[in-house]
């Protein structure tokens, strides 16, 4: 299965970024990565800035790894995250 990658940044109020991936299935809708992403943050940190479009960007396609493939079959996306996130 090809997945795509979504490069995302979201700024907390307290300052900085969280930095992290959406990955997705490659037929997934742009609008869907962003209610993904909202989905995630919320879940993590009620309250959190919401995921904008200007905040998400497609970054690349790439072949499913299994630690992802379980979760997206599950929820429909797979956060990776990056920078900022703990």
């Amino acid at each position: 299965m090809e997945v795509a990658v979504f490069d995302t940044y979201v700024k907390k109020r307290a300052g900085g970024y969280m930095h992290f991936d959406i990955i997705v299935t490659k037929e997934t809708s742009f609008e869907k990565v962003l209610f993904f992403g909202n989905a995630w943050l919320q879940s993590k940190w009620p309250g959190a800035p919401a995921v904008l479009p200007k905040d998400c960007r497609f970054c690349h396609l790439t072949a499913v790894i299994p630690r992802w493939e379980k979760q997206i079959q599950q929820l429909g996306y797979f956060i990776h995250e990056l920078e900022g996130c703990h």
